[in-house]
C-alpha cells in the first residue's frame, strides 16, 4: 500500500485517537481523521499547528517524517526516530567501517545515473542532450573531475529558458526548493528505515548539515522532481507564490511513478529499494546500488 502525505496549512490542533491522527480546528470542532499507519510524511505550514506528544511518539514509532515549514512555506526541518529498524546496531557498524574507495565508487554510480536523468528529461523535452552523455561518461571515481557541475550548466541553460537556478531567485526556483525539500525528507525518512544514519555521507560532509547521506541519495531524483515543475510551468506558467494548489501537486511527487530494476514503481516505494540497496553495498552484499531511469 502506498502510504500517504498529509498537508496542514490553517491552525490546528493534532492529537492521537484510536491510532489514529485526529485534526480540529482552535475551536475544538473535528476536521478529519487519517489512520497512522497509513502515513509517510506530516507536513506542517502554519505557526498554529499544535500536536500532542502523544501523537509524535506514535508518528516516530511508525517511522513518520514530520516536516515543518517557514516564513517562506518551505520546509525548513524534518523530525525522525533515532532508528527505525531492527537491525540499528548491526547495519550502522556497515556503514561506519565503509571504505573511501567504495564511497567514492558508490558517489560514482550516483552521478551518472543523476546526469543520465537529467540527459532523459532533456531529450524528452526536445532539448540539446548530446553533451550529458560525453558527461556521464567521463565521471570517475568520487567525480575527481567535477562533472556533476559541468553537466549542471548544461542542463539548466537548457531547460528553461532564461532561467538562472538560485535557492531564492525567482520562479520556479520557489518550486524547485519545495519539491526539492519534500523529496529530501523521503530519501531520510528512508534512510532510518533501512537504518542507516542521514549524517553520514558518501560525499557531502559539511559539518552544519545532518542529512548528508539524504543529500547524496536524493541526487538521481531530482530530475523528477523538474519534470513535475516543467510539467507546470508550460501549463501555467511562471509563479512567484506557493499557493495551495502548488504545493498540493508537488506534495504529489511521492507517488509518481519511476521505473527503478525494471518495475515501475512509486517514488516514495523506489526510494526505499535505493537505500535498501545502499546497505547491502555498504555490508558487501551488492556492488551497485539500485537508482531509477528517468524514462
Amino acid at each position: 500500500m502506498i502510504k500517504r502525505t498529509i498537508y496542514i496549512g490553517t491552525p490546528s490542533y493534532l492529537k492521537l485517537k484510536d491510532q489514529q491522527l485526529l485534526v480540529q480546528d482552535p475551536n475544538g470542532s473535528e476536521k478529519g481523521t487519517v489512520a497512522i499507519e497509513d502515513m509517510a510524511l506530516l507536513v506542517l505550514d502554519h505557526y498554529q499547528i499544535t500536536l500532542s506528544t502523544q501523537l509524535l511518539n506514535q508518528l516516530q514509532s511508525h517511522c513518520i517524517a514530520v516536516i515543518t515549514c517557514d516564513s517562506h512555506h518551505l520546509p525548513f526541518g524534518v523530525t525522525l526516530p533515532l532508528y527505525g529498524h531492527t537491525e540499528h546496531s548491526e547495519r550502522l557498524k556497515h556503514q561506519l567501517e565503509a571504505s573511501e574507495p567504495l564511497k567514492k565508487q558508490l558517489w560514482k554510480q550516483t552521478i551518472i545515473q543523476k546526469i543520465k536523468n537529467q540527459e532523459a528529461l532533456l531529450n524528452l523535452y526536445n532539448r540539446v542532450a548530446e553533451p550529458m552523455e560525453t558527461y556521464w561518461e567521463q565521471t570517475k571515481s568520487g567525480d575527481s573531475t567535477n562533472t556533476e557541475a559541468k553537466a549542471a550548466q548544461h542542463y539548466w541553460k537548457y531547460l528553461f529558458p532564461e532561467f538562472q537556478r538560485h535557492r531564492f531567485g525567482q520562479g520556479p526556483n520557489n518550486l524547485l526548493n519545495f519539491g526539492y525539500a519534500i523529496l529530501r525528507s523521503i530519501v531520510a525518512r528512508a534512510l532510518v528505515s533501512s537504518g542507516l544514519l542521514p549524517v553520514l555521507g558518501l560525499f557531502h560532509k559539511n559539518k552544519y548539515n545532518p542529512y548528508c547521506l539524504a543529500d547524496d541519495v536524493m541526487e538521481p531524483y531530482r530530475p523528477f522532481v523538474d519534470k513535475m515543475v516543467v510539467n507546470y510551468v508550460n501549463n501555467n506558467g511562471k509563479t512567484n507564490e506557493l499557493t495551495k494548489d502548488v504545493k498540493a501537486y508537488l506534495l504529489g511527487i511521492a507517488t509518481q511513478d519511476v521505473l527503478i530494476d525494471g518495475m515501475q514503481r512509486p517514488l516514495m516505494v523506489a526510494v526505499t529499494t535505493t537505500t535498501a540497496s545502499l546497505y547491502k553495498c555498504y555490508a558487501g552484499e551488492l556492488r551497485s546500488i539500485k537508482y531509477p531511469e528517468l524514462d
